[in-house]
C-alpha cells in the first residue's frame, strides 16, 4: 500500500514535514530505499542516519537536523514506527472465502465474510464472527467462540468451549483450551480429574506459536485484554493474567497462579501454582517465582540446588548483604587492632 509522507504524518498525529514523498513500505536504516520508512529510537544511534537512503525517518526531536531526507518527529519514535508499519503493511481483509476442503458443521455459525483455508475444521456449536481468518489446518472445537477480526495461524487448535474476544491473533501451532494437567494420586496410581472449565481470552490478545493455554479445572482460565504471550509459553489451568501483561518465550505458569495487570515476565521464567503476583511486577529472564509477590517492582533470581540445601540457602540469601557488611566491619576492627611494628 502506498502513502504520502504528509498523509502518514496526519494519520500518526505528527507534525507535517516541509517536503513530501511517496512511501511503499518500511525497512531498517541500512536497507531502506527512497520509498521506504525507517526510524531511530535513541540519540545514541544518531550517527547511523548519515548513510541511510530511507525516504523518511521517524526520529526524536533532538535528531531532526541529522536526517538526510524527510524527518517525522515523535517523542516515542518506536511506537510511531509501529503504527506506521501497520498502516503501510496492513493485514489482508477477510473476504468470505471457503476452501473446498474446509469442514464446517451445519450446527456452527460462521460469518459470511470469514475466511476458512484448506483443511480447517469448525465443529458443532462454534461461532465464528465477522472478519475472522483461519489459516490452513486450524481446528475450532465444539462450542468455541471467536470474536470479530480474530486471525488464527496454521495448525492451531482452539477447543474446550473457549471464548476469544475481538482481534485476537493466534500464531501457528498454538493450542487454546486443551485439558489442564489435573491428576490426583490415589492408591498407587494417578487418577485423572476432568477439566470442566473454559478459557476466556480478552480483546487484542497475542498468542504466540506453540503456546498452550489450558482450560480450567472447574473455574475458567482467564487472559485479560491486550495480553502478549510469546512463543512456547505454558499457561496452566485456572491461571488468570491481567490486562496488558507481556510474557516472553518459554515461560511456564503453573495452575491457579494469578498475575496482575501490566506485568512483564522474561523468557524461560517459571511461576509456581496457587500464588499471586500484583500489578506492575517485572520478572527477569530465567527467574523462578516460588511465592506470591505483593509489591510492585522488579524481581530476579534462581538459587537452584538440591531441595534441602536450597531451602537453607534461600533463607540465608536475604542476609548476605548484612553479613558482608558485618564481616567488613569486623575485618576493619581486626586490622586496627594489629600491633604496630
Amino acid at each position: 500500500m502506498s502513502w504520502t509522507i504528509r498523509r502518514l504524518a496526519a494519520a500518526l498525529e505528527l507534525e507535517a514535514p516541509a517536503r513530501d514523498g511517496k512511501l511503499r513500505g518500511v525497512a531498517s536504516l541500512e536497507a531502506a530505499g527512497p520509498e521506504e520508512l525507517s526510524f531511530v529510537a535513541r540519540t545514541a544511534y544518531g550517527e547511523r542516519l548519515a548513510q541511510t537512503a530511507a525516504g523518511c525517518v521517524i526520529v526524536p526531536p533532538e535528531l531532526r537536523e541529522r536526517v538526510p531526507s524527510v524527518a517525522l518527529i515523535a517523542e516515542r519514535p518506536h511506537a510511531a514506527f509501529a503504527r506506521a508499519a501497520a498502516l503501510l503493511h496492513p493485514d489482508a481483509p477477510a473476504r468470505g472465502t471457503r476452501a473446498e476442503t474446509a469442514a464446517i458443521s451445519p450446527q456452527a455459525e460462521v460469518a459470511t465474510d470469514a475466511d476458512l483455508a484448506s483443511g480447517c475444521v469448525v465443529e458443532a456449536g462454534a461461532h465464528i464472527a465477522s472478519g475472522v481468518v483461519l489459516d490452513p489446518g486450524v481446528l475450532i472445537g465444539e462450542g468455541v467462540e471467536l470474536g470479530p477480526g480474530c486471525r488464527v495461524g496454521a495448525g492451531a487448535v482452539i477447543t474446550g468451549r473457549s471464548r476469544l474476544g475481538a482481534r485476537v491473533r493466534v500464531q501457528p501451532g498454538a493450542v487454546v483450551g486443551g485439558e489442564g494437567f489435573g491428576y490426583v494420586w490415589d492408591d498407587g496410581a494417578w487418577l485423572r480429574v476432568p477439566q470442566l472449565g473454559r478459557v476466556w481470552v480478552g480483546d487484542d490478545v497475542q498468542i504466540g506459536a506453540g503456546t498452550t493455554i489450558d482450560r480450567g479445572a472447574l473455574d475458567d482460565t482467564v487472559i485479560g485484554d491486550g495480553v502478549l504471550l510469546d512463543n512456547q509459553i505454558q499457561v496452566g489451568h485456572n491461571v488468570r493474567i491481567g490486562a496488558h501483561t507481556a510474557i516472553a518465550g518459554c515461560a511456564g505458569i503453573a495452575g491457579s497462579a494469578v498475575i496482575g495487570r501490566r506485568c512483564t515476565i522474561g523468557g524461560a521464567a517459571g511461576i509456581v501454582g496457587h500464588i499471586e503476583i500484583v500489578d506492575d511486577v517485572h520478572i527477569t529472564a530465567m527467574s523462578l517465582v516460588s511465592h506470591s509477590i505483593l509489591e510492585a517492582g522488579t524481581y530476579a533470581g534462581v538459587p537452584l540446588a538440591p531441595h534441602g540445601e536450597w531451602l537453607r540457602n534461600a533463607a540465608r540469601f536475604r542476609q548476605l548483604d548484612a553479613m558482608a557488611r558485618r564481616l567488613g566491619k569486623l575485618e576493619r576492627i581486626a586490622g586496627g587492632n594489629k600491633e604496630q611494628p
